[in-house]
């Protein structure tokens, strides 16, 4: 669909295509339709309690395809090692620091395209690009396995590589956790991270692979943390005298990735349902906070409650003129431009993905 045609769509339906979803379960069922058709959103991510085995999946994505009113961004979180959605199909991947050489982080990214269209998916969040340094592997934040490399110039070339090879086989990418959640001591899945490093390292460690990638022009896609950087002077407080998460703030969003970096590619919350997000906001608050920040989706990955609330939120706030159109309509061209770049699915076939369990195997994956 062009952008012409998603800005004449009703208020409703355009305001679904901001919003990035997950789903109950793995089926197509009734609460599912309704989800779809009520809110129409402009993405889907599937977890591991939607994905029980191949035909499944494709049943499940072919069917989401044929509900929704406009072709949705199909994803998951497909990385390999501990973040590996399709274990129940496929030989476990290796994980990311695992990966030494580009041609292995290319073969990994290869194998990931095929299988993920096999299955109907047009999109991966993935790769990583935060950097995890000898001094902060000791650190509890979940990340250490999930990053290519020690060293800033590494995870570029690695993850690099990824990114191109993915990207060139049909699955649009999409860097992670903007601005560097490498030197976070805790997991944003818990509690808001405080990454307390100071502007010269920020920008000598965490901002190279974002920096190296932009000029590529590869980058379709951004996913920004859910953190604090109480040592920078980009960091702002929550009128509730927190401070504010990077993913909700306009200094982080509209003013480095957007103005410093450059970057006009389709930037997405982290998911909105963690605990560094709803220990201090409400989900509808942190949805209006984090497009008023500038960015485009707005991932709502588990709860149904929480979908309809951050919807019917923003909603409100158009209505009321608290989020302008002009605002909405920025994020509709974005989301536009990235779908022109959608694949079709590879024809359903068994045969190759039993294929690509062996290449797994022979690249370091485990069938365990």
């Amino acid at each position: 669909m062009s952008l012409k045609q998603l800005l004449e769509l009703p208020i409703e339906q355009k305001l679904g295509q901001l919003f990035f979803i997950g789903l109950p379960g793995p089926e197509l069922d009734g609460q599912t339709r309704e989800i779809l058709t009520d809110i129409s959103p402009g993405g889907i991510c599937l977890f591991a309690r939607n994905i029980r085995e191949a035909e499944q999946t494709r049943q499940l994505l072919d069917g989401i395809r044929e509900v929704l009113p406009v072709e949705p961004l199909l994803s998951l979180d497909q990385e390999g090692g501990l973040v590996d959605r399709l274990r129940r199909i496929l030989t476990a991947m290796p994980a990311a620091n695992t990966i030494q050489t580009s041609g292995q982080a290319s073969e990994l990214a290869e194998i990931i395209a095929e299988g993920t269209r096999v299955l109907g998916f047009n999109m991966d969040f993935a790769p990583v690009v935060d950097v995890v340094d000898g001094k902060r592997s000791h650190y509890t934040n979940g990340l250490h396995s999930r990053a290519f490399a020690n060293s800033a110039d590494d995870v570029t070339q690695l993850a690099g590589a990824f990114l191109s090879t993915l990207q060139k086989n049909g699955v649009i990418g999409c860097l992670k956790h903007f601005p560097g959640l490498g030197a976070s001591e805790v997991d944003s899945h818990e509690e808001l991270p405080r990454v307390n490093i100071a502007s010269d390292e920020l920008n000598s460690v965490d901002l190279v692979p974002y920096r190296q990638l932009f000029l590529t022009g590869q980058v379709n896609a951004v996913m920004v943390a859910h953190a604090a950087y109480p040592k920078l002077n980009l960091q702002e407080a929550a009128q509730n005298g927190t401070l504010l998460p990077s993913s909700l703030s306009r200094n982080v969003v509209g003013g480095l990735l957007r103005s410093e970096l450059g970057f006009d590619g389709l930037v997405l919350t982290d998911d909105l349902e963690m605990g560094a997000i709803l220990k201090n906001f409400g989900i509808g608050e942190a949805c209006k906070l984090a497009i008023n920040a500038g960015e485009d989706m707005l991932c709502i990955c588990a709860g149904v409650d929480s979908i309809y609330d951050g919807f019917h939120a923003v909603l409100d706030a158009v209505r009321s003129n608290e989020i302008a159109m002009a605002r909405i309509d920025e994020s509709l061209k974005r989301i536009a431009g990235i779908k022109s770049k959608m694949s079709p699915p590879l024809p359903f076939d068994p045969a190759r993905l039993d294929a690509l369990s062996s290449r797994i195997t022979a690249l370091g994956g485990s069938s365990n």
